[in-house]
């Protein structure tokens, strides 16, 4: 039993093809999985994981030499199967100046009511020329309620970043327009009858949400593709 809950951890944030019959949250979880390991390997020797709850991604960051989580203690999420390292009191990181040679962070921003300070706190503990690399949602309900303070296009994240010391080197978006309708349209079945008993949600979603996923992913195959409408921006930045 254990080994099937990790399994189906695992899959709910890098997701294969059986996670179509699983996770009802398929689409918008694999933009981010192939993006993500995509670009984790750029970032070599001490990583910073702001925000990292229970490390999702670590296993793809090959290149790093450590690999650090930090996360507040008080969040929208339970930090029972968190993997965090430290705590940060929600204004100062507790590292030196020029500590990491990078910085990850994963769909965190959006929970940050101090946004502009953070960055710069990021950026202080970042050495020079250090990357650091984020993604944040455009397109998605609200969640981890109360602290959902946002929502970012790619424009205003990569104005957030120039405003507060790093560069831009590459801008991303997951899903498009045709994926990121049918995942809402999914999100709002999976929530009409989502329960706290996680077994029956499983079984829910292999009776329920499986055949939306597989169906779609044979309408997504046909319908032209048009990015004005995603799910997220992936961002690689550098410390200037």
């Amino acid at each position: 039993m254990k080994i099937l809950k990790e399994y189906i951890k695992h899959q709910s944030f890098q997701p294969t093809w059986i996670s179509l019959f699983i996770n009802p949250f398929f689409y918008i979880r694999k933009g981010l999985y192939k993006k993500i390991k995509l670009m984790a390997p750029s970032l070599k020797g001490s990583v910073l994981d702001f925000g990292c709850g229970r490390k999702p991604y670590e296993n793809l960051f090959t290149n790093a030499t450590s690999y650090t989580g930090v996360d507040m203690e008080v969040t929208g999420h339970d930090h029972s199967n968190s993997k965090v390292d430290k705590y940060y009191d929600g204004k100062t990181i507790p590292f030196e100046n020029n500590y990491f040679d990078n910085i990850f962070s994963s769909e965190v921003f959006e929970h940050v009511d101090n946004i502009d300070d953070i960055i710069k706190e990021l950026n202080r503990v970042l050495k020079k020329d250090g990357k650091i690399l984020i993604t944040v949602p455009f397109v998605w309900n609200e969640h981890e309620i109360p602290y959902d303070f946002r929502r970012f296009s790619k424009y205003g994240m990569e104005y957030l970043l120039k405003s507060n010391g790093f560069s831009i080197e590459e801008t991303h978006t997951t899903t498009h327009f045709t994926e990121t309708l049918l995942q809402l349209k999914i999100l709002y079945v999976y929530h009409l009858f989502q329960s706290k008993n996680k077994a029956l949600n499983l079984v829910f979603t292999l009776i329920f949400i499986a055949p939306i996923n597989i169906l779609g992913g044979i309408l997504i195959s046909i319908f032209p593709k048009n990015k004005s409408f995603y799910h997220n921006t992936v961002i690689l930045a550098k410390k200037v």
